[in-house]
């Protein structure tokens, strides 16, 4: 089995119990305990997870579940509605924007003037909230369902095809060392033929989402153009972040949220 699935199933069973063993670990994955705790150290190492003796436990301040869900994630949803009308900023008429599946981008979805925009999606929940606004051209590149995302070679080439102006990207994990990654491996081809074709990238993440990696990486923050967050990032994460200039990073307030 190859460690990035090892490393799912890890957090699978611990986001279903809220502890593993390394010795129950060892059983039902067919591998050493030495193995196990190499990748318990691993995924702690990335703020996925809190070791214990014998084991790990889920971390106590977790903001939200590890692994995507169909349904919209709804912890955090001052920060991301804060994040949301500050990422209104970018979106000027006629523009062609990206939505990323994700909560944040669904925020960014519900607040969304009708005006004439092109937005190209694959996550359903934004194509949902998306589809009454006339004046909005809505663009799904199509594939087959996983979760509430829209998926597919064919969907995947195409979007590489595509003259995007702005992409507004979410993220399971922000790093510093690891970049923006996500937990499955056909969530990171869909972002990355959403990378492909944009010209301007934002990611939108809240506070809680730093310092944390998922287990595939697919963008860096130098790729990005701006990275908008919430006022929970206190300074001097902020500064670590933005130190050398790998990423500009934009604080939304939600004082009036």
């Amino acid at each position: 089995m190859l460690a990035v699935t090892r490393h799912q199933s890890i957090l699978e069973l611990l986001e279903n119990q809220g502890t593993v063993q390394v010795s129950e670990l060892s059983e039902r994955l067919s591998v050493t305990p030495k193995t196990i705790r190499e990748d318990l150290e691993k995924l702690e190492e990335k703020g996925l997870l809190t070791r214990i003796h014998g084991g790990a436990v889920s971390r106590s301040d977790q903001a939200e579940p590890l692994l995507p869900l169909q349904i919209p994630n709804t912890k955090h949803s001052r920060e991301k509605e804060a994040i949301a009308l500050h990422a209104l900023r970018y979106i000027e008429h006629d523009d062609v924007i990206a939505l990323d599946a994700g909560s944040t981008t669904l925020e960014i979805a519900k607040r969304l003037p009708n005006i004439p925009l092109t937005v190209l999606t694959n996550d359903l929940h934004i194509i949902r909230e998306l589809i009454m606004k006339e004046n909005i051209r809505l663009v799904v590149p199509g594939g087959y369902r996983h979760r509430n995302v829209l998926i597919g070679n064919e969907a995947l080439e195409w979007l590489t095809r595509l003259n995007v102006q702005k992409l507004f990207l979410s993220a399971t994990g922000v790093h510093d060392k690891f970049g923006l990654s996500v937990f499955t491996g056909e969530l990171l081809e869909l972002k990355r033929a959403y990378l492909s074709g944009a010209k301007e990238i934002y990611g939108v993440a809240d506070h809680s989402k730093f310092d944390r990696a998922a287990l595939q990486t697919f963008a860096t923050l130098q790729d990005l153009h701006v990275l908008i967050t919430d006022d929970g990032l206190d300074d001097e994460t902020l500064r670590r972040y933005e130190e050398g200039g790998s990423v500009k990073i934009e604080r939304a307030s939600t004082e009036f949220v």
